[in-house]
């Protein structure tokens, strides 16, 4: 599969990093969406592997010790490859600006300023479009709807990084 092309948010020189208005989140989950649902199979993939790879308690070793448990050199090598697959898809999210909270409910943040304060805009897989925001130092439990970032009465200002 082809290397997907980052879309790249607007960048506010007064901040570390890039910023997003709801209007470009949401328009980079095309591509968020993508990879975050990549990155839930993989991780739901290194968790069965994992959870075979360990020899149950109490398994019998056959003479001189030696298991017939399949807990072997090419599960470990699945295991790597999945975690390396993993590392390039959140590598991905990264070059796009996002940022991955929960790969097992494939939970993505996108940095936004709200009046004057670093926030998250929060997507979770299987959402239509980015319709919830967090404080900063808050998690998915501190997520509220993004209707209360906007002005009252008016849903024109998703373009504009949120202030």
């Amino acid at each position: 599969m082809p290397p997907r092309k980052a879309l790249a948010p607007p960048r506010d020189s007064t901040q570390c990093g890039p910023l997003f208005s709801i209007t470009h989140a949401n328009r980079a989950l095309v591509l968020v969406r993508r990879i975050t649902a990549d990155i839930v199979a993989r991780h739901r993939q290194l968790l069965e592997l994992r959870a075979g790879a360990v020899e149950p308690e109490g398994h019998l070793r056959g003479a001189g010790g030696q298991s017939d448990f399949p807990n072997n050199e090419a599960v470990q090598e699945q295991i790597d490859h999945c975690v390396a697959q993993l590392h390039r898809l959140n590598r991905e999210l990264e070059s796009i600006g996002c940022v991955l909270k929960d790969a097992r409910m494939g939970l993505v943040d996108f940095p936004a300023v709200h009046e004057g304060r670093r926030i998250w805009l929060c997507w979770k897989l299987g959402e239509p479009e980015v319709a919830h925001w967090h404080e900063w130092n808050a998690g998915y439990s501190g997520r509220r709807p993004i209707g209360e970032l906007l002005p009252a009465g008016t849903g024109t200002d998703r373009d504009q990084p949120v202030k």
